[in-house]
């Protein structure tokens, strides 16, 4: 029904860079938002950003000139550039997206993925 394959994660210093790809395979759905969300240990999911299929971007507190995020709708794929890395930025990063039903109007579900892990060392 919705499979949301993340790469790009893993071990990066502190001050670097990563890119986060997710590819997004639906059926029954179309896709309105994509975007990321991220948790770090201890911490409750947070909004990293988000883009519609018209290109409005949304972005988190604080992280708008470091990340980047951009999408192919026709491949039905997300990108996030994370620069600037601080070690507190640690955690899981989830690809969003938010769904509604084909032939539906007004009801939309926001699903998540398995998530990826990104650590940033000091």
């Amino acid at each position: 029904q919705v499979q949301l394959v993340e790469s790009g994660g893993g071990l990066v210093q502190a001050g670097g860079s990563l890119r986060l790809s997710c590819a997004a395979s639906i059926s029954i759905f179309t896709i309105n938002d994509m975007g990321w969300y991220r948790q770090a240990p201890g911490k409750q999911r947070e909004l990293v950003a988000t883009i519609s299929t018209g290109g409005s971007i949304t972005y988190g507190d604080s992280l708008e000139g470091r990340f980047t995020i951009s999408r192919d709708n026709a491949k039905n794929m997300v990108y996030l550039e994370m620069n600037s890395l601080n070690p507190e930025e640690t955690g899981v990063y989830y690809c969003y997206v938010k769904l509604r039903p084909q032939g539906t109007f007004g009801i939309n579900y926001d699903y998540w993925g398995q998530g990826t892990q990104v650590t940033v060392s000091s």
